[in-house]
């Protein structure tokens, strides 16, 4: 079996970013993950955490919520789901199952991409089930922070 980062509890929540590029939104995940009780954040790539609009977004958040930083979500994933962790890739997919019927039960990570690309396709291949957030208009995606705090809501309900 792989080894977890010793940070990472396999019965925890979290949330994966990855390659966020506008520290505001990282600020924003880091509130919302903080007021709905996540386990913590997983940080790949992208913008620096102690980026002074990150800070300010995140209202202090980003200092009392446990955030895991890798270089290597792929083997991170890898690891997660060989200790029993269920992993999520969110797309805006037609293909994908809605996240309000995915099993979010026991330890979980679920993945949130880049505002202009999303997801990379190597994350979404290491993910158990793509999931995707419902949408009635004829936007093409939700904006990273927004998106991050539906699935977070639905992953803590």
């Amino acid at each position: 079996m792989r080894e977890l980062p010793t940070e990472l509890d396999p019965k925890g929540k979290y949330l994966a970013l990855e390659n966020l590029q506008d520290p505001s939104n990282l600020g924003a995940v880091c509130r919302t993950a903080e007021a709905l009780g996540l386990s913590g954040l997983i940080v790949s790539g992208g913008c620096d955490l102690y980026n002074p609009k990150a800070l300010r977004a995140a209202m202090g958040s980003s200092l009392r919520i446990p955030i895991i930083e890798t270089r290597d979500i792929v083997s991170l994933l890898c690891s997660a789901t060989a200790n029993g962790m269920h992993t999520y890739a969110s797309v805006p997919r037609s293909d994908a199952v809605d996240i309000r019927k995915a099993d979010l039960n026991g330890g979980v990570i679920i993945c949130v991409g880049n505002e202009g690309s999303g997801l990379s396709q190597s994350t979404i291949c290491e993910c158990e089930t793509a999931v995707t957030i419902p949408m009635g208009g004829r936007a093409e995606s939700f904006n990273a922070s927004a998106a991050a705090a539906i699935l977070a809501w639905e992953l803590m309900r």
